[in-house]
């Protein structure tokens, strides 16, 4: 046993010796975090040297007693013994050093990276909403424009034309295609800010739902066919939507692109994520008004 624990604080200091030599620098300096962290080294393998060194001792003397269960498995039993007092002890200290951590210790009342990052993105965002807090119309689209660059074009393309059909062209506010599928599929990604969505099949007639289809993606130009007096009850007669209820046919406005984003959508091409909190509102205004103008 003597020669186990002489063996053991010699590995004790080749361990620590090894820490020291790697990250040595580490340490020399005033951050209390980094000493906390040496000492924490320190403890764990000293800890765990004289633990290892415990059991391999007692696997090598000690011999098996107790009370044994009843249950066996293949004539293998088990004995009733308590959970080592060192488990239980390891079990309240991490506890408690979780409760300390999140309450005392770092990074709540010490520096970290993301909380800077936070100070100054919070910063940048306050200055930004009072500079931009009543824009006009052109600089909302030039700034749209900022934003669909980095944030859309890589699906929609620089041209917003989707791609040759890897995403929705966005120059139309709808295609026949995608009216037809929403009519026969229903529409229900958008809950948030139009909660009833849309059930499938309100139109059961193909000759209908060809001429509704046909007249909403032409931009509601020539005659209304007389089934689409179903679609006008939610979505208004001219196309235009209605608040909660149901979203603008006709055009890119500034609910219906706000809810998509925030929202995310499925439908006839594919599947477009939520960019909730990715965009302030002045943003999302923006982006909607530069989409608008694509199909001017």
């Amino acid at each position: 046993m003597k020669s186990m624990i002489i063996g053991g604080i010699i590995l004790i200091i080749a361990l620590m010796a090894g820490t020291y030599f790697v990250a040595g620098d580490a340490f020399n300096s005033d951050d209390y975090i980094n000493s906390l962290t040496m000492l924490g080294a320190v403890a764990i393998i000293t800890i765990s040297v004289f633990v290892v060194l415990k059991y391999v001792n007692q696997m090598k003397n000690d011999t098996a007693s107790g009370e044994l269960a009843e249950e066996k498995w293949d004539g293998i039993g088990e004995y009733k013994n308590p959970i080592p007092t060192g488990w239980g002890l390891a079990f309240i200290g991490a506890i408690l050093w979780m409760f300390w951590y999140f309450t005392v210790g770092y990074p709540i009342n010490g520096f970290s990276q993301i909380g800077q990052w936070n100070e100054e993105t919070n910063e940048y965002n306050a200055k930004f909403e009072q500079k931009w807090v009543n824009p006009s119309e052109e600089t909302l689209k030039a700034m749209g424009q900022s934003v669909f660059l980095v944030q859309c074009a890589p699906c929609h393309g620089v041209d917003a034309e989707g791609i040759e059909g890897k995403a929705h062209n966005l120059t139309k506010r709808v295609s026949k295609e995608q009216v037809v599928y929403a009519i026969k599929n229903g529409a229900n990604n958008l809950t948030t800010d139009f909660p009833a969505g849309m059930p499938p099949m309100m139109l059961t007639e193909d000759a209908d739902i060809n001429e509704v289809a046909t007249y909403v993606a032409s931009g509601f130009k020539g005659q209304q066919p007389a089934a689409y007096a179903v679609c006008a009850t939610c979505h208004g007669e001219d196309g235009t939507g209605m608040p909660f209820v149901g979203p603008n046919l006709k055009a890119y406005d500034d609910a219906l692109v706000i809810a998509v984003l925030k929202n995310g959508k499925k439908g006839l091409i594919g599947t477009m994520p939520s960019f909730n909190e990715r965009l302030n509102e002045t943003q999302e205004r923006a982006l909607a008004s530069y989409l608008r103008s694509l199909g001017e």
